[in-house]
């Protein structure tokens, strides 16, 4: 690219506690350039993401922004010189709505007094966007994927000439992905820079210009997108060739093998209708739907989170009366959430605290927490599961994405569930940290332990789960044996396109697969 840099650094550097985020790393972006910036968790990419934004400042190195150098940077320096940042956690006021959300900080006053005419504002960008989004709903009441939107939304509203998107795709669906791109080439086209933090390289390849690898916090190589393929990437992110294919699934339970979780007939306010599954020891049953399907809300009743207004749910053939999420950790039932941050982690607390918080009573005695061993335990799991960095006393909350992941799991893995729930196990999970999350899946299953599976990925779905119940509008439309269906019919099921018959024998009454 020969076009002036919009954004450079130079031997950029930043450190957290014995951590090295950043290695001197060079980089410059160009004027209306989409550059993406791609590495496995935890190489740094999203550290220099944030950098540019504005949420860190750089322990060594220069930053320069439109040809001057920046001394001083902040949120909100950034946002004035024309550079946004939409993080992969999300920074929205919860009280506040969708419209407010959007226009925060930019507000239209006189002498101190707030004009009217947000929803009028709201209406232009939204023909833009076109994500239908009503202007005066709080943001507390969307989906995480709507939550994006008003992210997204909110850089837009600010007429960034720089816009940092870390992880922007993570939790829409394919349509409004599309949709997002679609923006991205709108936005390139007036000459504003993308700097496209991401773990989906399919659309790196399709949507970039350029494409920056970072491994452990340095800068591997920078390159035009077309002289790059899925596998060079890979290879340049984990320093080896990878296997991209999905590990063999366990072997399937016997038909006669009891049930483990049964739900019969189960109904929940709107979003749960009348749902009939079944999970047996062993097995990775898999749930399938767009996204605002119910498939989060089906799992978060069945672990007791929210009330069944009726129908008959069974934990190892008893009925479970009373459901609670303390009563579900009793019986031997652990559910990983969607959003880690907001719903798994404390992230206050150091790390070894985050995985034996459900778990205090099997290291106290007389009310005394016995630490050497409640750290010994954790360093020998998280160790296990290849947790970096290797600190049981880390501070969780600047650990990359996948790795909090690894520690997710390794909390319900240190009470041995017999039944593990995994609602979008590998969002915003780099390509490397996905294949180890993947197998470590298989591996629970091995074990004996049931798994029930949601992944907006239905590759994951397809490729992981022995079965999968089809999730619509809070209804369960199908079930089909995962080794016989393909993703494009699993998706004709799911916009209920045709009527494509089922491949499989249903199992809720015990059938064979």
């Amino acid at each position: 690219m020969t076009a002036e840099p919009a954004v450079s650094v130079r031997n950029l550097s930043k450190r957290f506690g014995s951590t090295q985020a950043l290695s001197a790393v060079t980089l410059s972006f160009a004027r209306g350039e989409v550059h993406g910036l791609v590495g496995e968790n935890g190489a740094g990419k999203s550290t220099l993401g944030k950098m540019i934004g504005g949420l860190y400042h750089q322990d060594t190195g220069d930053l320069d922004v439109f040809g001057k150098r920046v001394r001083r940077w902040d949120i909100k320096r950034a946002q004035d010189a024309g550079v946004v940042l939409i993080a992969q956690e999300l920074c929205l006021v919860p009280a506040l709505t969708v419209a407010q959300n959007v226009f925060l900080g930019r507000e239209r006053r006189t002498f101190g007094v707030l004009h009217s005419g947000l929803e009028r504002r709201y209406r232009e960008l939204e023909r833009i966007c076109r994500f239908g989004l009503p202007p005066d709903v709080p943001v507390d009441r969307l989906s995480i994927a709507d939550q994006q939107k008003v992210e997204i939304m909110r850089a837009l509203a600010r007429d960034a000439r720089v816009i940092v998107m870390d992880e922007p795709t993570s939790s829409l669906t394919a349509d409004e992905t599309a949709r997002l791109h679609d923006i991205i080439g709108w936005l390139k086209s007036r000459g504003t820079t993308i700097i496209y933090v991401t773990h989906f390289l399919e659309d790196v390849l399709a949507h970039c210009d350029r494409v920056t690898v970072m491994r452990d916090g340095r800068l591997i190589r920078t390159a035009d997108t077309g002289r790059e393929t899925k596998a060079s990437l890979v290879e340049a992110m984990l320093g080896e060739p990878a296997d991209m294919l999905l590990p063999e699934r366990p072997p399937a339970p016997g038909a006669r093998t009891a049930p483990l979780v049964e739900m019969s007939d189960v109904h929940s306010g709107e979003r749960v209708r009348g749902v009939s599954l079944t999970v047996r020891p062993g097995e990775i049953v898999g749930l399938a739907g767009l996204v605002g399907s119910g498939r989060t809300e089906i799992a978060r009743v069945l672990f007791g989170c929210e009330p069944a207004d009726s129908g008959r749910i069974a934990f190892r053939g008893e009925e479970v009366r009373a459901a609670s999420a303390r009563a579900s950790i009793a019986r031997g039932m652990a559910m990983i959430p969607e959003d880690r941050r907001a719903q798994g982690l404390v992230l206050m607390r150091p790390l070894f605290e985050n995985v034996t918080l459900p778990h205090l009573g099997g290291f106290s005695r007389m009310g005394v927490l016995g630490r050497r061993a409640e750290r010994a335990a954790v360093g020998e799991l998280i160790e296990r599961l290849g947790v970096r960095p290797r600190q049981v006393d880390g501070d969780i909350s600047v650990y990359s994405g996948g790795n909090q992941q690894k520690v997710l799991f390794a909390k319900w893995l240190l009470g041995r569930p017999e039944f593990l729930i995994l609602d979008e196990p590998t969002r915003g999970v780099d390509v490397g940290a996905k294949a180890r999350i993947y197998q470590l899946i298989v591996d629970i299953a091995t074990a004996g332990t049931g798994v029930l599976l949601i992944s907006s990925e239905l590759e994951e779905v397809v490729g992981l789960s022995h079965r999968v119940y089809l999730v619509r509008q809070g209804s369960l439309i199908g079930e089909v044996a995962a080794a016989e269906t393909s993703v494009e019919v699993l998706l004709q099921r799911l916009f209920g396109v045709g009527d494509t018959p089922t491949t499989s024998t249903p199992s809720g009454n015990g059938e064979d697969q």
